[in-house]
């Protein structure tokens, strides 16, 4: 599905066609993951957000997963990993700031049993926390 074109007469107050937000990428090298670990966090009752700014100027926002084994076998991971995406994919962008990295880790036996609303109370408050610390 295409987007919208956006008119071609600029007299009007027409919005644009195209909202722009900074994009959203995923994680994928350890690396990443590493850098992140060095930086800012702040855990809430059914997550742990990990948060750096990359000083970088690509207005990328990169988002990363983990759950450790602790949380339990391969299914319950990658279900709690599931969770932890919608979360992002609806609570994210009001809070994250453009530039930088942040990677959410599952907490055993909590991010799968936690009420959707509350995982999304916690990673809005913890993006408020991590932006407001000195």
């Amino acid at each position: 599905m295409t987007p919208p074109e956006a008119s071609l007469d600029t007299r009007g107050n027409t919005p644009p066609a195209v909202l722009s937000c900074p994009p959203v990428t995923v994680l994928r090298h350890r690396a990443d993951f590493l850098r992140a670990a060095r930086a800012l966090r702040r855990g809430t009752d059914g997550m742990l957000v990990q948060a750096r700014d990359r000083d970088d100027g690509d207005p990328t926002i990169r988002v990363g997963y983990t759950c450790s084994r602790k949380t339990g076998n391969a299914v319950a991971r990658n279900r709690a990993k599931r969770r932890l995406r919608a979360v992002v994919a609806e609570a994210l962008l009001p809070g994250a700031q453009p530039g930088w990295d942040y990677v959410l880790i599952g907490r055993p036996g909590v991010t799968i049993d936690r009420d959707f609303q509350a995982l999304k109370g916690d990673l809005i408050y913890a993006l408020r926390k991590i932006h407001t610390a000195p």
